[in-house]
């Protein structure tokens, strides 16, 4: 169940989902990669995808901001259409300029931190504020450096990303997607690329943001992390969705079998 106070009062049952899918499908020419997916996700939830690599889970989550194109079905963002306009019944494709407005609530943080190597830290921050939104310089800085100090790296404003590690390069690109204020934040597994050491930093940033009632999508290897901060988590295998349900019963008495065959080798 999630947990009432990530949500605004009385929101949790009236609310439109956040993310909505309704019978997703995503081909790649002959191969179909997303077979079908239904799933909700509440505004202020934390929810999780897992399964193995290439059952679908990194494509549904750039689908969800219409960074690939859906081949079938519907996919909604807080009760609107990603990627199309509906007239009658039939949908007609956004201009980009059009998702690209859309795609502003959204920010997404992936496995590579993908800075621009050429900005410090505090530049990569507010670039997109100033350039998207139109943002004063001075506000946009004033509002990076606080973004910068809430993941701990107020010291390393002025560092070029090859002066971070790994992880300050992760916080530093979770601080540049919430320099746009988003309304949802999509994670494609933001810890794989990093060392062990380097993980925990990165999992505390996103345990605040959940504190705060941040709703996110997180794919994820971090089964620690689904356990504790996701109020709902799913298993993908072969683009399907296998088993869903509280972390807590889907990670300990998991009811399929491809489940329970996955949990073994990653528990």
């Amino acid at each position: 169940m999630t947990d009432p106070t990530k949500t605004p009062a009385g929101s949790a049952a009236t609310a439109e989902p956040m993310v909505r899918a309704e019978n997703v499908h995503k081909s790649y020419g002959p191969v179909e990669v997303l077979k079908g997916i239904d799933l909700e996700v509440r505004q202020g939830e934390v929810f999780c995808l897992i399964g193995p690599s290439g059952s679908g889970k990194s494509t549904f989550l750039r689908c969800i901001n219409h960074l690939e194109k859906i081949n079938g079905g519907r996919l909604w963002v807080d009760g609107e259409l990603v990627g199309y306009r509906q007239r009658g019944d039939k949908l007609h494709e956004l201009k980009d300029r059009e998702v690209a407005l859309k795609r502003q609530d959204i920010g997404m943080v992936f496995q590579r931190f993908n800075l621009f190597p050429h900005m410090t830290a505090i530049d990569n921050i507010i670039e997109a504020p100033i350039q998207v939104r139109g943002e004063n310089k001075a506000d946009a800085r004033e509002r990076g450096m606080a973004l910068l100090e809430r993941v701990g790296l107020a010291d390393k404003a002025k560092n070029y990303p090859s002066q971070l590690s790994g992880g300050q390069q992760q916080r530093v690109a979770i601080a540049r997607a919430l320099a746009m204020k988003p309304k949802l934040m999509l994670f494609d597994e933001p810890t794989s690329a990093l060392d062990p050491e380097l993980v925990g930093d990165v999992l505390d940033v996103m345990r605040g943001l959940a504190e705060e009632g941040m709703t996110m999508v997180v794919v994820t290897h971090e089964m620690g992390f689904a356990r504790e901060v996701g109020d709902a988590l799913v298993f993908m295998d072969g683009g399907v969705v296998v088993e869903s349900g509280n972390p807590r019963d889907v990670l300990t008495d998991p009811q399929h079998e491809r489940t329970r065959a996955f949990l073994s080798k990653v528990l």
